[in-house]
């Protein structure tokens, strides 16, 4: 696929661009910091960017706002009593050491238990962290997607859990191959099934258009709830769309 990105600035704002060989625009504001990036087809002018940009300034200031004002995680020590998230639900960290493997154990819905090697320091303890958010992720997704995928009457050819710095989740509706990211291990259970809902219409439908709209009704009629709890729940530290 043949892609262009530059940076424009409209006003104070410094708007990315990607043109894409695509039929409409897509203007978009993303966490944490309210970055504005625009999808634009090829042969759309930098002037026809700016005017949409500027018809969407009061919009694009609200959602800004709302990320300024959401909920952050502090930097991540791994020591013990920070507060780390799973399925929505807030946990205390009990760091504990062990002679055997690095291991994570869920007490009460209360206490991450992360039994570490001697000397581990913070990278290798959030490194296990994140394989055990990955490992739960594994388990969890594969009966969502069998779900929906005869939901909608699609097949996947695969899917796959990765860090994202932008995107909660994407689809290549070429390769027909799904991506969701690390980080959804942390929120509430109905924003992985929205997403995952959410990346398999886009096999039926690529934009998010009128079409795209109506079978996310149909099919998930509280999805703009789950949408609003994903983006309302506390943000990762580090910097990482829907």
């Amino acid at each position: 696929m043949t892609t262009e990105s530059r940076v424009l600035t409209v006003g104070s704002l410094r708007v990315a661009v990607v043109r894409k060989p695509i039929k409409n625009l897509h203007l978009g504001v993303y966490p944490p910091d309210g970055r504005v990036r625009v999808a634009a087809p090829l042969l759309v002018s930098d002037a026809a960017v700016r005017v949409a940009v500027i018809s969407k300034l009061r919009w694009i200031k609200r959602q800004q706002a709302a990320f300024e004002g959401q909920e952050r995680e502090s930097d991540r020590e791994m020591v013990n009593g920070e507060s780390h998230y799973f399925l929505g639900w807030r946990y205390r960290l009990d760091v504990m050491e062990t002679q055997g493997p690095g291991r994570i154990v869920v007490r009460n819905r209360r206490i991450l238990e992360l039994h570490t090697r001697s000397g581990w320091g913070a990278r290798q303890r959030e490194r296990l962290l994140h394989q055990w958010y990955r490992e739960q992720l594994r388990e969890l997704v594969p009966p969502l997607i069998e779900k929906w995928q005869v939901a909608l009457g699609v097949e996947a050819a695969g899917w796959g859990i990765k860090k994202m710095k932008t995107r909660w989740g994407s689809c290549n509706a070429t390769a027909r191959r799904i991506w969701l990211n690390l980080e959804l291990a942390k929120k509430p259970p109905q924003c992985l099934e929205y997403l995952i809902v959410h990346e398999l219409v886009h096999l039926l439908v690529r934009n998010h258009d009128d079409r795209f709209h109506a079978l996310m009704d149909r099919h998930l009629p509280r999805w703009r709830l789950a949408r609003r709890t994903l983006n309302a729940a506390p943000l990762a530290h580090e910097t990482w769309e829907y």
